[in-house]
């Protein structure tokens, strides 16, 4: 097995790529204090929140089970001995990500962060451009035509291309 790892700095891990906005959007809470629309935390958005942010614990969790169970590594910048296709990653390819991206939106929801929220979508550029691009890179040179298989049948997010075997 290869030492190389897709990532190689401290800072390309979603700790890193969506902590840093969430505590800005908590820094410019205090500064510039506003809202979600109503004025204050509903019931609603605190229950949509806690939802989120339950779905997102979950797919993290399921996401991190099934790499154990694969014999695979669950931390960024370890190098990976093969795709693993099973479980949540047979509907996502990225669930940790995306379990970690409901929980932050969660979090803002609930405990009224708008700013958080709005710092998100650059996060999210961030999240593409700084982990899952290399990350598919770094799939693609190691595992070829398995990893593109499997990135044909099975969206970047959620979902599965009906249309490919």
């Amino acid at each position: 097995m290869s030492t190389e790892a897709a990532h190689k700095s401290r800072w390309e891990t979603f700790e890193a790529v969506f902590g840093i906005p969430f505590l800005a959007g908590v820094a410019l809470q205090f500064a510039v204090p506003v809202s979600l629309p109503g004025g204050f935390v509903t019931p609603a958005s605190v229950l949509v929140g806690v939802v989120l942010v339950v779905v997102g614990a979950a797919l993290v969790a399921l996401a991190r089970r099934e790499l154990t169970r694969s014999g695979q590594p669950t931390g960024p910048g370890l190098p990976t001995g093969k795709v693993v296709t099973t479980g949540v990653f047979s509907i996502s390819r990225n669930p940790i990500y995306l379990g970690g991206v409901c929980a932050m939106v969660g979090l803002a929801l609930a405990v009224d962060l708008p700013w958080a929220l709005l710092l998100y979508l650059p996060g999210l550029v961030a999240c593409h451009h700084v982990l899952i691009v290399p990350e598919e890179r770094y799939l693609s040179a190691r595992f070829g035509e398995e990893y593109e298989a499997y990135a044909a049948s099975v969206h970047r997010w959620v979902g599965r291309d009906r249309r490919v075997g």
